[in-house]
Order: structure tokens, then sequence, then C-alpha cells
């Protein structure tokens, strides 16, 4: 767990986070924007993600190499990621390197080189990852369930954007970019692990505290009137069928969120989960199912999803179709919520026991609700969740009207696309 936390302002706006870990030998460093997927106008989709790969490729400080050799030669790790409303870059090394991997993921951050040279060889790797990405059943399936669950919407796009789209990205649009969204308003540099706190701070101001604030990341917020369809079938020549059930719900600040959480537990998310007991185990349809639930600012997802034969699809649906109406219409028993409860404490306990674990606490928490909140704080609302909770919640989100159902399959008559539709319909009913 946690167990020092701290964060100082800057006057400009930056945030510097740390979570003392006194008995490690490591620091992980994390430097968060606040820009993601959502936040890309439709020509620019996937610059973010563009960004965060030309980032690795040189400074003026630094070649593309040296940035790894800096970090990777002396026993570290170095990476990132881009979400649909943040871009992490971040490494973790020895304690006494601490200073070494703030030097180069802040060189990244403020210096980047952006080659002309390297841009085009870069576009070119994107659009390899873009293609090698439909190849993948389970990301084609999710990426057309976020079409389907968001339509007209940024959130309903791919994060690595289109061959298309970054075919048109050029420098200018990089360059113009940066300059708007990675400013200290919007940024978050995050320790954790064997470090003192104003040391921290006082390092990251030699670098920060004269740059102007700029302004937080901006998105599009997500309308409700927006218009769902039901269903998205792509026949795709693989072997195995995948299916992606998508539930609207609300955002990450809404106070059901920790029902929420306990109900995709009691769903999909381990081996004793209900689907996974009935749809693997009892009838043997699946190899994996699960589900998850996805929350944004303000708007979110249950999703779940699962591999199986084609020719399965429909009593798979079925079986679904009745685990959910069964959680809408009979209140989860006390020893189920219990187990529940007791996995998901277990998982967040787990999950904070290394460095890296806990610099990525304290940045999302930062980013996601402009605070560090406890893990007991969370576990304490997890344990407030009462079997009522649960059913209220299950009865006001899993309507008809709030699900889409992606599939990819090789082979799919169109007539079991009207059956499919009436599985969902079959939720209210």
């Amino acid at each position: 767990m946690i167990l020092s936390s701290q964060v100082t302002r800057l006057p400009n706006g930056l945030r510097v986070a740390t979570a003392a870990m006194t008995h490690v030998q490591s620091v992980s460093v994390g430097v968060w924007v606040g820009v993601g997927g959502r936040c890309e106008p439709a020509a620019w989709s996937g610059i973010s993600h563009f960004i965060e790969h030309l980032l690795f490729k040189g400074t003026h400080r630094r070649s593309a190499r040296q940035i790894s050799e800096a970090i990777e030669g002396r026993g570290g790790e170095i990476n990132a990621f881009t979400q649909e409303e943040d871009t992490c870059y971040f490494a973790r090394v020895a304690a006494d390197r601490t200073w070494d991997g703030l030097d180069v993921l802040l060189d990244m951050y403020l210096n980047p080189r952006l080659a002309l040279e390297d841009i085009r060889r870069e576009r070119a790797v994107v659009v390899e990852e873009i293609m090698m990405g439909r190849d993948q059943p389970q990301q084609v399936v999710d990426e057309v369930l976020g079409e389907l669950m968001w339509p007209g919407h940024p959130l309903g796009r791919p994060l690595t954007g289109t061959p298309e789209t970054i075919k048109n990205i050029g420098r200018r649009e990089i360059r113009q970019y940066l300059w708007e969204m990675y400013v200290p308003a919007n940024t978050v540099v995050a320790f954790a692990g064997s470090v003192d706190h104003q040391a921290c701070v006082d390092r990251v101001r030699q670098y920060m505290a004269d740059l102007p604030a700029g302004q937080p990341g901006r998105f599009a917020p997500v309308r409700t009137r927006l218009k769902r369809d039901r269903l998205c079938v792509v026949r795709k020549e693989i072997e195995q069928a995948h299916v992606a059930l998508g539930i609207r719900t609300f955002g990450r600040h809404d106070p059901r969120r920790y029902a929420l959480k306990l109900m995709s537990v009691v769903l999909g998310e381990n081996m004793s989960s209900r689907l996974f007991q009935v749809v693997r185990e009892e009838h043997g349809l699946a190899y994996a199912i699960q589900s998850g639930a996805h929350l944004f600012h303000d708007a979110g997802t249950l999703c779940i999803s699962a591999g199986l034969d084609g020719e399965r699809i429909d009593r798979a649906l079925h079986l679904i179709i009745r685990e959910l109406r069964r959680l809408r219409d009979e209140p989860v028993g006390p020893r189920e919520l219990a187990r529940a409860r007791d996995y998901a404490v277990g998982q967040i306990r787990l999950g904070l026991e290394g460095t890296g674990s806990q610099m990525m606490w304290v940045g999302e928490q930062i980013r996601a609700y402009g605070r560090i909140v406890s893990p007991e704080t969370i576990i304490e609302a997890l344990q407030a969740v009462t079997v009522t909770d649960v059913q209220d919640l299950a009865r006001h989100v899993l309507r008809p009207a709030g699900m889409s159902l992606a599939v990819v399959a090789p082979e799919l008559p169109e007539s079991a696309e009207d059956r499919l539709v009436e599985a969902l319909n079959r939720v209210g009913g």
C-alpha cells in the first residue's frame, strides 16, 4: 500500500507527486500529459499516439539510441502508452539513477527533435502497427464496439488513428499539438520509490518552473442523446469468432462506480465469476470470457467479451443475457458479494507492491480526480457497497437501449443478425 504520498503544484500549474517507499532500492518516474484519443480532431485522429512514438526518436541532446541507452544501459526500463484521456512516459531506474531517469523523460518532453526523416519513418511504423491490429480479431472487435457505442464521437475512434489520418499528419500539425497540449497546466510528474518529496519538487522546478502555464487539455463531452447502433457484424477469415457486448454506463466521478466494479467482478473478472463458470465450465462454449468496466471523465462502459466457435454465438449470447437478467432480477447473495469485494480489495493491495504500480496510481489519481485518492478510501467505499446497491445499479444500466454488440466471425448468416438483436432485447423482457 502507499506509505506516504504528497503533491505540490508549481505556480505554472504543473503538479509533482511522490509516493515514498523507503524499503525499496528503485524509483519509477512518470510524466503524465492530459492528452489522448478523445482530445483529437477527426482529421488528426491518432496524433497523440503518433507523438508518443516520435518522442522516442530523439531530442536536441540525444539520439533515439542514446535515449534507450541512458536508461536501459544502466539497468533500467523506459516505455510509454497512450489512452483516451492521457499519455504517459515512464522509466524505472535504480534509486541512485533517479535524476538520470527524470532528465531523459523531461528531455523528451521539452526538446523533441521532430526531424522530417524521423517523422517519415515513424509514420510508416505506425501504419504498420495499425495494419497489424487489423489482423488481430480481438482488437478489431474492440474497435468496432467503440464505433457502435460512441458514434461520431472521438471515443469511438481507434487510438492509433487510421492509415489515412496518419499519412496526413505532418510536422506542422505535430508541433502545433505539442505547443497546445504539452504544457505545465496539463502535466503531472510522478515519482514512486526511494524518494524525498521536496528533492523531487526542487529538481522538477529546475526544468519546468519558467515555462508558461498553458491550458489543461480539452475534449468533446459525451452527449446522452448520441444515437446508439445495436449490432455490427464483421465477416473475417479467422478460426474463431470474437464477440464484445458493450453497455453504456456513467463516468468515473459517479459514486456508483464502486457498485459497478463489484458487479463486473461478479459477472466475469475472474475464474469464479458467473460468466466463466456458466459459459466455459458448465457449457464449454468459450476458452476465454471476461468482463470489465472502463470509465472516462463523463461516460463509461461495462464490456463483456469472449472468443468462441462461430456456430455457438447464439447459445453463448443466450447464456450471457440470462446472467444479465439474473443480476437485474435477483439480488446477489451476500457471500458472493463478499467474495467479489475480497477479490477487488486484494487486487488493489497486490497491485501496489511495486514502484511502477504506485507511480501509476498517483499519476492516474491526480489526472482523474485532481488529487491522490488513497487506496484505503477506495477500499472503504467498496466495503460499503450493499446487495441492494448492486441490484439497483443492474436495474438501471442493464437495459437493451444501452447495449451494443460487435461480432467478428468467419461466417455468419444474415438471419443470425436478427436473432442477435432479439437476444439483446430479451434483457428487458
